[in-house]
């Protein structure tokens, strides 16, 4: 057997004249599936779980988006005051610290998730989140307690940065483990439609919060309300998650299903014992892959929707409340599109959209930054909208796309480990890279740019990757919604050799 686990070519001479000796061997190599091999998706379970990672993965981008959308109150609560600049930049960079240990979140979740299950550690990611936006609301000023004020700031955050290393890999896992292969994008996207929803909420709440109470009121005592509301939305969203059951893929590596899997079923399904060394080693390439995709993706949604509100306060002299409002009118627009990209990534594939909405951020930042700079509600709006179709091709594909990269036993710690090392290097930091250089350069077309050079890496990224819509995960047998289908898989297969 050669180093890299496959045998050797076989004599062409030689199989000509066994052949019946070569059919047997391709038999037992390759055994055909048999009909209880291939999972039939119970539907009623199927929803329960998109709304399930869905709702919880909004809550969880929730308590993340609030800091965002009160980046500048932040600022003047947690820092020494002087330097508006100054304290945007520190608040942005606390922001980015959440980012530094989502990589260690996602070393230490995601392996866990491949070996005790991706239900638990869902569960455990949601109360750490929890736990550590509702302690970011009871913090002192820096006027009261002085140094020690943004150093709990770092410390909740850092809690929040470890405990989102294991929600995006696992939440889109637990779908994508869940959902039949002809429909997984489509229950996928729901997955990024609870992201926009958390977004939302936020941004909506903020909005609100300021309009009623005022800037004075907002840096006083309002702006820690959001991050209260964390804590019994972090109940509602445990109590979801421990409602599930595990996903069909994973309880057949586990041995936990209802019946033995044949012969053909564990040729695919090995063993659910993920390790980092595994990753590293073995798909190493997958993993360099994953991570540019996700740097790419990462960079345009976060210059979108996190920094977008700040940019239009903090360089285009909009108020708070104006630049939120645009933003929360652009993402519900989103939201409604946002399935039917799903739907749209099953029929053409993912490499299209996620093409489509790369290129669209490569040719169409500069003419949409060049409107929002316009300053009238209408260009502002019609800027942010082409941003914003841009990037909901890559939102409704992307949660189908990734855990297809991976195999079922280092699913959930490959994808971990992959796109938090990315979000921590790319997407953390946009807002505080970006308000830097425009500081340093005077130039305000400095976020296009970025987003350019950020589409240009994408679409080299998808130009590597396998198309994977309308297939089985690998290391997975298929997925289908109907017992029809699962006959019609079975008997479709040909003896092996006769191909």
């Amino acid at each position: 057997m050669r180093s890299d686990g496959h045998e050797p070519e076989a004599d062409p001479q030689a199989r000509r004249r066994h052949r019946l000796l070569f059919r047997a061997l391709e038999r037992r190599r390759n055994p055909r599936l048999r009909r209880t091999d291939i999972t039939v998706t119970d539907q009623a379970a199927v929803k329960r779980a998109v709304k399930a990672a869905s709702l919880g993965n909004a809550m969880e981008w929730f308590d993340f988006g609030i800091y965002s959308y009160l980046a500048v109150t932040l600022g003047h609560v947690f820092f020494p005051s002087g330097n508006d600049t100054a304290q945007l930049l520190s608040s942005f960079a606390t922001f980015a610290v959440a980012f530094l240990v989502r990589p260690l979140g996602g070393m230490v979740f995601g392996p866990m998730g491949d070996k005790v299950g991706r239900k638990k550690v869902l569960a455990l990611t949601m109360i750490m989140m929890a736990v550590g936006t509702f302690a970011i609301g009871l913090i002192p000023s820096y006027a009261s307690i002085g140094f020690w004020a943004p150093a709990l700031l770092i410390l909740f955050r850092l809690i929040q940065g470890f405990s989102t290393g294991g929600e995006y890999g696992g939440a889109s896992t637990f779908i994508a483990e869940y959902a039949p292969d002809k429909r997984r994008g489509f229950f996928g996207s729901f997955l990024e439609l609870g992201t926009l929803a958390g977004y939302v909420g936020a941004a909506g709440l903020v909005t609100a919060l300021t309009a009623a109470l005022g800037s004075d009121a907002m840096e006083a005592w309002g702006w820690r309300v959001p991050f209260l509301v964390a804590g019994p939305l972090g109940l509602v969203g445990l109590y979801l998650r421990l409602r599930l059951d595990e996903t069909p893929a994973f309880q057949k590596l586990e041995g936990a299903g209802s019946y033995q899997a044949s012969e053909a079923a564990t040729a695919v399904e090995t063993s659910a014992k993920g390790d980092l060394k595994k990753i590293f080693q073995q798909y190493w390439g997958t993993l360099v892959l994953c991570i540019c995709l996700v740097g790419a993706y990462n960079i345009v949604n976060y210059m979108l929707l996190s920094y977008m509100p700040t940019y239009l306060s903090d360089e285009m002299h909009y108020s708070e409340t104006h630049g939120l409002l645009i933003l929360v009118a652009t993402m519900v627009v989103l939201m409604l599109v946002i399935n039917q990209v799903g739907r749209l990534s099953d029929r053409f594939g993912r490499k299209p959209l996620l093409a489509a909405g790369m290129l669209g951020f490569f040719f169409l930042s500069i003419p949409a930054f060049a409107l929002v700079q316009q300053g009238s509600l209408a260009a502002v709006s019609a800027g942010m909208l082409m941003l914003g179709f841009s990037l909901v091709c890559l939102l409704g594909t992307m949660s189908a796309a990734l855990p297809a990269l991976f195999p079922t036993q280092v699913r959930y710690g490959g994808l971990a480990v992959g796109y938090n090392l990315s979000a921590s290097l790319f997407g953390g930091t946009t807002p505080l890279v970006v308000t830097a250089l425009i500081h340093a350069t005077g130039t305000d077309m400095l976020p296009a740019y970025y987003a350019m050079g950020a589409a240009l890496v994408g679409l080299v990224a998808i130009a590597c990757m396998k198309e994977t819509a309308q297939r089985p995960l690998e290391g997975s047998p298929p997925s289908v919604e109907t017992p029809e289908e699962a006959a019609e898989i079975a008997e479709a297969q040909v003896p092996a050799g006769r191909q």
